[in-house]
């Protein structure tokens, strides 16, 4: 179901395009250790990819796209996502796990969206995204301020 947070974050994008409003990369070839399966590994990014598409679905935040990716270079620290938008700042985001933190992602990407630049205030992140922080990258043609 669709909270009313999450139906008016696109009013609060400065009137983007919904289908663009806000993406989140899933990264599908980080491998988990695993004991209990033959290879020795699985690959948790895929079951992650398809959990958020199916929630995204589920709630209709059809501005939020989920869009798996190949590799995010954050390989010993699986599942990882980026959360990005045109001129936002991108956040990758990683040790997440599709059951335990699958509403905090989804509600990251919904904060993420109503900012103009992408820089959520850390008291409004959920818990499990200020604890995976790896990095906030500028978007293209950024110039930084006066100081």
């Amino acid at each position: 179901m669709t909270t009313p947070s999450e139906t008016t974050a696109l009013s609060k994008t400065d009137g983007r395009d919904a289908a663009v409003a806000a993406t989140i990369f899933v990264c599908t070839t980080c491998r988990r250790k695993r004991a209990d399966v033959p290879e020795g590994y699985d690959l948790p990014g895929r079951g992650l990819a398809l959990a958020l598409e199916r929630e995204v679905a589920s709630r209709q935040l059809t501005w939020l796209t989920v869009t798996p990716v190949a590799c995010l270079a954050v390989c010993r620290r699986p599942c990882t996502v980026a959360f990005a938008g045109p001129g936002k700042w991108t956040h990758i985001v990683g040790d997440l796990d599709a059951e335990a933190h699958l509403g905090d992602i989804v509600s990251a990407a919904v904060a993420f969206a109503r900012t103009p630049d992408g820089i959520v205030p850390w008291p409004e992140q959920p818990q499990a995204i200020r604890r995976g922080g790896v990095a906030r990258v500028p978007p293209l043609g950024w110039k930084p301020g006066p100081e």
